[in-house]
């Protein structure tokens, strides 16, 4: 299975903050649209980053409260690893595991068009489990 094929079943819809947001903005939309980790942009939508739950906890660990008004480039991961559409659910899965992150931007041609979630492919990767015994089951049983 593909990353196309992920971003087909889940939607295509992306949260986005613009670069000069602060952390406290990128906390109301983390909180606002449920989400764990928000793609930092430029004006003309190109990526210019990556903010999750725990760079913002990282941040209010060093600085408590304060770190709510501070630059979200501040804490943002700026060297971002991305994936296209046509890589394989192992392909992402292996640079999730590499990196330790759990959000990649699905970029093409320098445009964002998804992001998907440790939780999209883990559960992509079960159904595939899934259908890979049943196949074998009725293989067994003729």
């Amino acid at each position: 299975m593909s990353v196309s094929e992920i971003l087909s079943r889940k939607g295509r819809a992306i949260i986005t903050v613009p670069i000069d947001a602060s952390i406290k903005d990128v906390v109301h939309e983390l909180a606002e649209h449920n989400i764990g980790a928000i793609v930092v942009v430029s004006a003309n939508m190109e990526v210019c980053g990556i903010v999750s739950e725990r760079d913002i906890v990282r941040q209010l660990r060093d600085s408590g409260a304060a770190a709510l008004e501070n630059p979200l480039s501040s804490c943002m991961t700026s060297n971002v690893v991305s994936c296209d559409e046509d890589e394989t659910i192992d392909d992402v899965l292996a640079k999730m595991t590499e990196g330790r992150f759990r959000h990649l931007p699905v970029i093409v041609d320098g445009e964002l068009r998804g992001l998907i979630s440790i939780g999209d492919v883990v559960k992509r990767k079960i159904e595939q489990a899934e259908r890979d015994a049943a196949d074998m089951k009725r293989y067994i049983t003729g």
